[in-house]
């Protein structure tokens, strides 16, 4: 069986994972824990990148700092992971769901302002697939309704918007390291503060609620508890794998991207018959090949597809059940938006495998496309 995804490495993590030992420092916020916060602020040019254990601390502390309490709403698309609900759910805030694009699968920007409210306090997107989020015209609702916006990029490192790279554009961004992301750490993720506005706070909710950082920078003599926090922090045996990763960073990216080519080079004449659809990059976007999905005609399309690539030996996955309709999204959100395109393409899409190392099975798997999509 060819599996829909494989964790790849690069050949430093052992290595690093070693020398992290050997340097006597296996709890959060070790040299790799520093390595990683300078990649990450250097690659993206974003003030303060803290890695945290996952990408869903990295949301929750975006809720943590801005403030969200019961009563209060958040603007998001129901087509994500519950993660970026949940972030908000766990301050009392209700979700506000809006529908997306019919393109890019992303939250559609035309609907937002419809959907604001006396309690509207942030609005939250999501980068599906790697791939941007109309975020001009977002920050300019944003900012005319003095709402922050967050992104949840859980998918979307090394991607950009006209050059901006994701995660940065809007005031909270938050990273996935998810051994099912393009690079990884098993389990991870990263909370980055566009400006200093929210970064010396943003320090202080992921140690506890204390300023114990400043302390170990010699800025104040002692440490001690002044906000509402807790621990978000990463072991330094994670952050060792993931700077291994982060070295290969450019070179994993070109290789899914040339996966994600030929997927697309492959499809194009099934998609001018009208079997499927491809995925739709805007030419002001560059994205980071996270996924390869097709949009096929219907549910019954896509089940029949899943069942015969498994019976040919190739993993194939659909993907979010839309959010609105689940038990927690009826009791902890409402609809701010029509969702015809959510339910729509939530029972058409499916993703393929697209995994470095991949390219020595690439022909099998399209052969097995092809064989299941003529029947």
């Amino acid at each position: 069986m060819i599996p829909f995804n494989k964790p790849y490495m690069t050949g430093r993590e052992l290595a690093y994972i070693a020398q992290a030992h050997g340097n006597g420092h296996l709890s959060g916020d070790g040299p790799f824990t520093k390595r990683c916060h300078a990649w990450l602020e250097a690659r993206t040019g974003a003030k303060k990148a803290l890695l945290t254990h996952s990408c869903t601390a990295a949301l929750e502390m975006a809720a943590l700092l801005l403030d969200i309490e019961p009563g209060d709403e958040v603007i998001m698309p129901s087509f994500t992971f519950v993660s970026t609900a949940n972030a908000f759910v766990l301050r009392g805030a209700t979700v506000v769901f809006v529908d997306v694009r019919r393109d890019t699968l992303n939250i559609d920007e035309s609907l937002i302002e419809a959907a604001i409210t006396s309690r509207t306090r942030a609005i939250c997107v999501v980068h599906y697939a790697g791939v941007s989020c109309e975020m001009d015209a977002i920050l300019k609702i944003g900012a005319a309704h003095d709402l922050p916006v967050v992104e949840d990029a859980a998918q979307g490192i090394m991607s950009t918007y006209r050059g901006a790279p994701l995660g940065t554009i809007g005031e909270l961004g938050a990273f996935s390291f998810h051994e099912t992301k393009n690079i990884i750490s098993g389990e991870g993720g990263a909370l980055l503060c566009r400006d200093a506005t929210y970064a010396e706070r943003a320090e202080i909710i992921r140690e506890k609620g204390t300023n114990r950082s400043k302390f170990f920078r010699g800025q104040v003599d002692k440490y001690s508890w002044v906000d509402a926090g807790s621990s978000y922090l990463p072991g330094e045996i994670t952050a060792a794998f993931l700077a291994g990763q982060m070295d290969d960073a450019v070179a994993i990216t070109q290789r899914r991207l040339a996966l994600w080519d030929r997927y697309h080079t492959h499809f194009e004449s099934a998609e001018t018959q009208g079997t499927l659809r491809r995925p739709v990059v805007p030419a002001h976007c560059e994205h980071n090949a996270h996924m390869y999905y097709l949009l096929l005609p219907d549910l019954e399309a896509r089940t029949s597809f899943i069942a015969r690539m498994k019976a040919l030996s190739v993993q194939t996955v659909f993907h979010y059940i839309p959010l609105h309709g689940a038990p927690a999204g009826l009791k902890y959100g409402r609809c701010g938006s029509g969702m015809s395109v959510t339910e729509d393409i939530s029972d058409r899409l499916v993703r393929l495998p697209l995994w470095v190392g991949l390219e020595e099975h690439i022909d099998q798997v399209l052969e097995a496309c092809d064989r299941s999509l003529s029947v």
